[in-house]
């Protein structure tokens, strides 16, 4: 078994080492085309130019929302092939929604639509939120409302104060991680308390827990587990109440709570 084992690792290292050189081969091959795509669509130039001049007032100069909705992961965007959606949008506009009829011509229609489909492109082939999130795109909530919910409903305040532990808060995180750590919080390892049927009492770090066993990792760095139909359990889990509060919270609760967060500097 374990030469045929070595001989499995080799052959895997071959294949990997055979995989590595054609997708080397490839990029070598396509290089020049690669540059090519890489080079600036004149279309989506002139689209992004004209949407600021016509549209980035409302939606915002990337297109990413303002006093109008965020375009990019819009359904109209979605479903729109070469413009054909978005310009009657744009030629009659939405005058129940604030919307003024633009008179652009087709090619500059056309070139919007350019824009928008690209910036669409880039937010999929994103891997993730920037570093530095602009706090007014997260920030729609009410603060004061928020901060009756920590102090009332929520309920947060028997853990947290605005004076204590989330004293500066908002300047310890950028706004996207302190939203983030707001709703999925980490770091706090729970702990257990197991009693031996011997009376015996062992305390330590939650290493693995399910409904048949218990594993922690006692105060000498010792690893102990524990069937639990054999002793009794006492979990202590500092981030329960979060876990709790998640399924409960409602989209203006969530919004209201980041934004009074946002005020603790």
């Amino acid at each position: 078994m374990r030469q045929r084992g070595l001989r499995m690792g080799g052959q895997a290292g071959q294949i990997g080492s055979l995989v590595i050189a054609i997708i080397f081969f490839v990029g070598t091959v396509n290089l020049p085309a690669r540059q090519q795509a890489e080079t600036p669509d004149p279309a989506v130039e002139r689209g992004h130019k004209q949407f600021g001049q016509s549209c980035g007032f409302c939606h915002g100069a990337d297109a990413s929302g303002a006093r109008a909705p965020d375009l990019i992961r819009s359904t109209l965007l979605a479903h729109d092939v070469m413009g054909d959606l978005i310009g009657e949008v744009v030629r009659h506009g939405r005058p129940d929604k604030g919307m003024p009829a633009q008179s652009l011509t087709d090619q500059q229609i056309s070139d919007i639509a350019a824009y928008l489909h690209e910036r669409s492109a880039e937010s999929i082939r994103s891997s993730g939120l920037p570093n530095v999130y602009p706090v007014e795109k997260l920030l729609t909530g009410n603060a004061e409302a928020g901060k009756t919910f920590f102090n009332g409903t929520g309920r947060c305040s028997t853990c947290h104060s605005a004076t204590g532990d989330l004293n500066g808060v908002a300047k310890k995180y950028t706004p996207i991680e302190l939203e983030a750590r707001m709703l999925y919080p980490y770091g706090k390892k729970p702990t257990a308390t197991v009693t031996l049927p011997s009376g015996e009492v062992i305390k330590g770090t939650v290493v693995r827990q399910d409904e048949f066993e218990v594993a922690l990792r006692d105060a000498s760095g010792w690893y102990r587990s524990f069937a639990r139909d054999k002793v009794k359990v006492e979990i202590q889990d500092p981030l329960a109440a979060h876990q709790e509060l998640l399924p409960r919270l409602s989209q203006a609760e969530m919004h209201n709570l980041f934004a009074y967060l946002t005020t603790l500097k």
